[in-house]
């Protein structure tokens, strides 16, 4: 079947999301045992993720357990959520419009479709975006990518999905879209090229703005 819609994920994708190592970096600083932070806070963040709570439930969760430096902590913590752009992949997907349908699928946290849309604009590169934080369901689940299919009006068959976690890409292929796995640039234009039937003088380039 032809591909009529393509969905990319945003986290290692769109967005270049290296560990920054927040939560170690806080710990230290306030003298906590290691892992002490997210051993308290992973039901927050996890609840976060499916929107079984506010984005001001889960900031008073963690000024529960922080106080005054809750406000700071959470700055840092979106920092290392966001990243820095991969403009090259963001040019390639922008470009795909009108003669393929695009989508964002992503596992989010309440309050990154507001940081997300300021920084970089995602509502107006693609015609859809799933949140997980707002769809109440995370990938690997495979009705999320079938809600994002649905929102497309796209079948899954004729859908292929962008990732870099390999067990992501298995929930889109359980899910029965197309999928390929992120590791750089050149790789994945390469690969998507060919499942979209177009061909170009060169990808988009690695390095700063790609995986190296």
């Amino acid at each position: 079947m032809k591909i009529e819609a393509v969905i990319f994920d945003i986290g290692g994708v769109l967005e270049l999301t290296p560990y920054l190592g927040v939560t170690a970096t806080w710990e230290e600083r306030l003298g906590l045992p290691a892992g002490h932070l997210d051993a308290h806070l992973e039901p927050t963040w996890l609840a976060g993720a499916v929107g079984e709570v506010t984005e001001e439930q889960a900031d008073a969760e963690v000024a529960k357990l922080l106080g005054a430096d809750a406000e700071a902590f959470m700055a840092d913590v979106w920092t290392e959520y966001l990243g820095s752009p991969n403009t090259g992949l963001m040019a390639y997907l922008g470009a795909l419009r009108p003669r393929f349908r695009t989508g964002l699928v992503s596992n989010s946290y309440v309050g990154a479709r507001e940081r997300e849309q300021a920084a970089y604009g995602y509502a107006d590169l693609v015609d859809h975006i799933v949140y997980s934080h707002e769809a109440g369901v995370r990938k690997p689940d495979p009705r999320i990518y079938l809600l994002a299919c649905d929102a497309l009006g796209a079948d899954p068959a004729a859908t292929v999905f962008l990732d870099d976690h390999e067990p992501y890409v298995e929930g889109a292929r359980a899910a029965g879209l197309h999928a390929v796995r992120f590791t750089s640039n050149a790789q994945a234009v390469a690969e998507l090229d060919a499942l979209l039937g177009l061909s170009r003088p060169s990808a988009p380039p690695d390095g700063p703005d790609g995986r190296p």
